[in-house]
């Protein structure tokens, strides 16, 4: 199982990179592993500025469907748009091209709440 050390993780299975005030989220290579094959990845908060916690899109699996949960406050400023197409990018490459979206975040210390590698590890028993 794939757990960068250099990212922070939530409960819900995303992960996140942050540079500057941009945090890059995507779903965690356990998560993609639990889900299956993905077909779909929606996200219609592009341009919306959520609270930490709420739902920002959904990713659909061919057995089921998930909420996306925003893990850091702020403006939703880009999707990846390739997922559109190729959202099987998400289960080939969860850490890189599979990537969701960037968020423009509002309150960076909600970073430093996130679990690191080692408490993500825990959590799923790795």
């Amino acid at each position: 199982m794939n757990i960068p050390a250099n990212l922070k993780y939530t409960k819900d299975h995303e992960w996140v990179s942050i540079e500057g005030d941009i945090a890059t989220i995507g779903i965690t290579d356990f998560a993609q592993k639990e889900l299956g094959d993905i077909v779909y990845v929606e996200v219609e908060t592009l341009d919306q500025t959520l609270e930490k916690d709420e739902v920002f899109g959904t990713v659909e699996a061919v057995k089921t469907v998930s909420d996306l949960f925003l893990p850091l406050s702020g403006e939703i400023v880009e999707f990846n748009d390739s997922l559109e197409s190729d959202p099987e990018t998400v289960n080939l490459d969860p850490y890189g091209k599979g990537w969701m979206v960037k968020v423009k975040v509002s309150n960076t210390d909600e970073f430093n709440e996130l679990l690191s590698s080692e408490a993500y590890k825990e959590l799923i028993g790795a």
